[in-house]
């Protein structure tokens, strides 16, 4: 065997082995460019020596395996992957190749490939690319995705098949690390991932998706001449006008000139938007000519991806400090001479955890290359240990938190140092009160993170309901320090007494309890009814509610055990704040054991004010329908779930039967 045959096999194997934990585990071990590098190293070889070329070459596959957690879908017409090129002279090619005049520029989105199936125009069935050719069923889970309509506007008749890519924004998923990280687990290496780790969850684990909050784009019409579409700009329109979400960021280009133009001006500007892209997808405008330009048994040669070289700067470690989170984990901070990096300044990085520290071998002083991991987040890559002096200083965990100096502690099953001080650590408190005063949480306007620093550090907040007590003198001189005028602290008062009026769901998740996000916290809600009846559930009732499971009914129990928590809910009830949504869940209710869902619009009251009512019965709501719903509650413009309710012979409910139904039970 000879050493280019010997160095094919070697890359056989290292593709898939890198293909697999990519596409099917969600875990990439390196980079997408070293993917892409050993992927063209491995092409050019089998260019040059095609008598060692396998038939079962990774270069010849699309995507991963579907899972054996989902049902398999068999995809009517093939879902191919795209072919890559990185520099100008390639794209060349590939004008030369298409032979073609007028291209259409979109901006590669770093997501899942997914398909959308509509039926007279409801959503009847979604799926993953998998391998091409057989995908995995994730109806359910697209369901909860919001921007995925149940209906199409102006439906034609028949079927309609579309495809995307779901992604995670940057924003999400910033605050999906932060909230792994406070719990110990281990960080989504980037969007990508982390939005296919959780589409493909299990349907019983819904809840976790929609508390990610997913999003999706799409860009491809299937079998568009059917429709009298006849160029991708036109499909792009089409899917517009139907009410599916597509990227703004494109741009019908004439030649050569204008592409580039294209690729050129979002090379920098890509950093503005709001989801992670990693380049420009350009193709053949005119839809007719595709199957003639055709495609090989991976790709079509009428579309190729320009995928922009990953960013790295060369800088120095000034210093490496210690954050506390809400949860108590300490983190490590590289300090960083600044440097500018993928459209920002950088200053700082944060290095994970102290095992990856020493792993890499970081230390103060060192000269290291720093990347944005997936272009959001600032991380060091590597050390340049050349370029060291001597004077550099070893990294060691410090003993005892830097913010109120109790001891750490590092439990058995954690990759993290927490400092154990929930009670009174100032740093802990001052993330609680920027998470209690979110959005999901008492959405309380004005009180972000460097007035929580402020108010925390001016000592006159030891607990949360303590920024209920603060008058408008207190809020002027911590607010002062940001020459923000009197009025804003006005305005956050008139804020903190609006908030009382917010419901039971958004203060039990402003709490801040392990496991327990704003999903969870309306399933609690919805189950106990009262704050009385949650705080004194067993670890056994909660552990049984569907979607709450055994970890997350642990850390509840085990909050609403403590004294301090404990007081702070009476002084929230003091405050006048809502302390119950609805009555009881009770097993005598005329409804008990029946479960609703409900879609489309209702003309006499909002769903959620219809779900209150079933509740008030002793009834219970899901957003799913399954074989154990009893009625679906079919409105106006009812969607995917009125079809799957009719699949599964459940009883279906207009408007007005559901009234008449609850007059009978009332």
């Amino acid at each position: 065997m000879d050493i280019f045959e010997a160095r094919m096999n070697e890359l056989y194997e290292l593709v898939k082995h890198h293909a697999g934990l990519y596409y099917d585990e969600d875990s990439p071990e390196i980079s997408d460019a070293e993917y892409d590098a050993l992927v063209r190293e491995l092409r050019q070889l089998e260019a040059d020596y095609p008598q060692y070329s396998r038939k079962d070459s990774p270069t010849q596959t699309v995507g991963g395996s579907a899972s054996e957690l989902l049902a398999k879908v068999e995809h009517s017409t093939p879902m191919l992957s795209l072919d890559n090129v990185f520099t100008p002279d390639e794209l060349v090619n590939f004008f030369s190749r298409s032979d073609s005049e007028g291209f259409v520029c979109e901006m590669k989105i770093d997501g899942l490939a997914v398909s959308l199936i509509y039926e007279d125009g409801i959503f009847v069935r979604g799926a993953t690319r998998g391998n091409g050719r057989v995908g995995e069923d994730v109806t359910e889970n697209l369901m909860l995705v919001d921007a995925v309509p149940e209906t199409l506007n102006d439906a034609p008749a028949g079927r309609v098949e579309v495809r995307g890519e779901v992604l995670m924004t940057w924003e999400r998923f910033n605050a999906v690390n932060a909230a792994r990280e406070a719990k110990g687990e281990k960080l989504f290496a980037n969007p990508r991932n982390a939005a296919a780790g959780t589409l493909r969850q299990s349907a019983k684990n819904n809840h976790v998706i929609a508390e990610r909050g997913l999003d999706i784009f799409l860009y491809y019409l299937v079998d568009a001449e059917k429709f009298g579409v006849t160029t991708q700009s036109g499909a792009l329109s089409w899917l517009a006008e139907h009410g599916l979400p597509v990227q703004t960021a494109y741009k019908v280009c004439d030649d050569i000139e204008s592409v580039n133009e294209f690729v050129e001006k979002w090379h920098e500007e890509r950093y503005n938007l709001g989801y992670v892209t990693d380049g420009v997808v350009v193709k053949v405008n005119d839809l007719t000519r595709w199957p003639e330009i055709g495609a090989t048994s991976h790709a079509p040669r009428w579309a190729v991806a320009y995928k922009y070289p990953p960013e790295e700067a060369r800088t120095r470690i000034t210093d490496i400090i210690i954050s506390v989170g809400r949860t108590g984990v300490l983190t490590p901070v590289a300090i960083l001479e600044p440097v500018r990096l993928a459209g920002t300044q950088v200053s700082r990085a944060g290095l994970h955890n102290a095992d990856d520290i020493a792993r890499k071998d970081i230390r103060k002083g060192d000269i290291v290359n720093v990347r944005k991991a997936a272009e959001i987040i600032p991380e060091v890559v590597s050390v340049d240990k050349e370029a060291r002096t001597g004077g550099e200083e070893v990294f060691a965990m410090p003993e005892r938190c830097p913010a109120c100096d109790s001891e750490i502690v590092r439990l058995p099953h954690e990759a993290a140092y927490r400092c154990p001080n929930r009670a009174s650590c100032p740093a802990q408190l001052a993330e609680s009160l920027k998470y209690f005063a979110s959005r999901d949480g008492m959405n309380i306007k004005g009180i972000g993170k460097s007035l929580a620093k402020h108010l925390t550090a001016s000592g006159k907040i030891h607990k949360l309901s303590d920024i209920y007590t603060l008058t408008l003198e207190d809020f002027v001189e911590a607010l002062s320090k940001d020459k923000v005028r009197t009025k804003s602290a006005q305005n956050i008062l008139a804020e903190l007494e609006a908030s009382k009026s917010r419901t039971l769901a958004n203060l039990i998740t402003a709490l801040g309890i392990t496991e327990v996000g704003k999903n969870t916290a309306e399933l609690l809600t919805e189950h106990f009814g009262n704050i009385d009846a949650l705080m004194n559930a067993s670890e056994e009732e909660l552990a049984v509610i569907e979607g709450v499971g055994e970890v997350t009914a642990r850390s509840v129990h085990e909050f609403f055990r403590n004294d301090d928590n404990r007081a702070m809910i009476e002084d929230f009830r003091a405050m006048g704040f809502r302390m119950g949504e609805i009555k009881a869940v009770s097993s005598d209710g005329r409804l008990a054991g029946k479960t609703f869902v409900f879609t489309g619009a209702l003309e006499a009251m909002t769903r959620d004010e219809a779900g209150d009512r079933v509740k008030a019965l002793g009834g219970h709501v899901s957003s799913s329908v399954s074989k154990k719903t009893d009625y679906v509650v079919a409105g106006d413009k009812a969607g995917s779930k009125l079809k799957k309710a009719e699949s599964l012979d459940v009883r279906i409910l207009t408007e007005s039967e559901f009234y008449a139904l609850l007059e009978t039970q009332e």
